[in-house]
């Protein structure tokens, strides 16, 4: 970056480090954070989206849709979560390829699977081989949002549920004899109610979303763990003119403070957040509120 660093070797330690810490490939690990932010921002609407559909589904009087939302609640959350992240990428890769291949190649006579192989038309896969390299790192990117939602959101489903199931029965009893309809009571007093009650634990899956976007490592996303372990390991090919030692508890130490950092913050908002929906309310945090505002 400066024009100084033309010769790593005749710096001093500041210039050396100055150098060092402000190369290209340092770049890339420090817009690696901004890709985290950029996956908390996405996913976790997309979950709540996830969750607050299985939520409905799981509460529906009709048994077919109370079953599929109850199944996927149950299913999702019984299972590990790594093996749900490992499986979902590679089964949505191969159900979009699937779909292309359907459309675009209708005169295709091999199979697709061939024992342990699955192949599909050259103009079938996602992405192309001669795409840029911004595109595999944007589709691959938008699988992990899908494959954290999904998880995610079977988790936010089964706390919406529970908030919704908190609201007292009395209040809709109430809008009923107000002459209410379901919709109506459901839309008006059911939902603005239950995140009250919701919020606690959709709170605790929120910093439980922050601590596994590490698994975007394992996913093959060039994230903060990626770029902090081949930053810091000493047999690296990311590094040819600022050969070192061994470095890697600096970088993940660079990355505690920033998770820590991420989940004070969080609990910030999320206070803050609680204590205006508590407002009003009756329940132990509404009851605090107002002898807080009366005293």
């Amino acid at each position: 970056m400066f024009s100084f660093c033309t010769d790593p070797d005749t710096l001093g330690t500041f210039r050396w480090f100055s150098c060092y810490l402000t190369n290209g490939v340092h770049w890339s690990f420090y817009l690696s954070f901004l890709k985290v932010l950029l996956l908390l921002a996405v996913t976790a609407p997309v979950a709540l989206g996830f969750g607050f559909v299985g939520a409905m589904a799981a509460r529906s009087h009709i048994p077919p849709v109370s079953w599929l939302g109850k199944g996927y609640i149950a299913i999702v959350r019984g299972v590990p979560d790594i093996a749900f992240f490992m499986f979902f990428v590679i089964a949505l890769d191969q159900a979009f390829e699937w779909m292309r291949h359907k459309v675009l190649c209708p005169d295709w006579t091999d199979p697709i699977r061939q024992g342990n192989d699955f192949i599909v038309c050259q103009s079938a896969k996602l992405p192309l081989s001669t795409a840029p390299e911004w595109v595999h790192e944007t589709y691959g990117f938008f699988l992990a949002v899908i494959t954290f939602s999904i998880v995610f959101g079977a988790f936010a489903a089964n706390v919406l549920f529970g908030g919704m199931r908190a609201v007292p029965h009395a209040q809709l009893e109430t809008a009923a004899a107000y002459g209410l309809s379901p919709r109506q009571t459901f839309w008006r007093i059911l939902v603005p109610q239950m995140w009250v009650y919701a919020l606690p634990g959709l709170s605790n899956l929120w910093m439980v979303l922050i601590k596994a976007t590490p698994l975007l490592f394992l996913l093959g996303i060039e994230d903060i763990v990626y770029w902090a372990r081949e930053l810091g390991g000493t047999k690296t090919s990311k590094f040819t003119q600022y050969p070192h030692g061994d470095w890697r508890m600096w970088y993940f130490l660079a990355l505690l403070i920033f998770y820590l950092g991420m989940t004070r913050v969080s609990e910030i908002g999320l206070e803050k957040l609680m204590r205006r929906l508590s407002h009003g309310q009756a329940t132990s945090g509404g009851e605090l509120l107002r002898k807080e505002t009366t005293a």
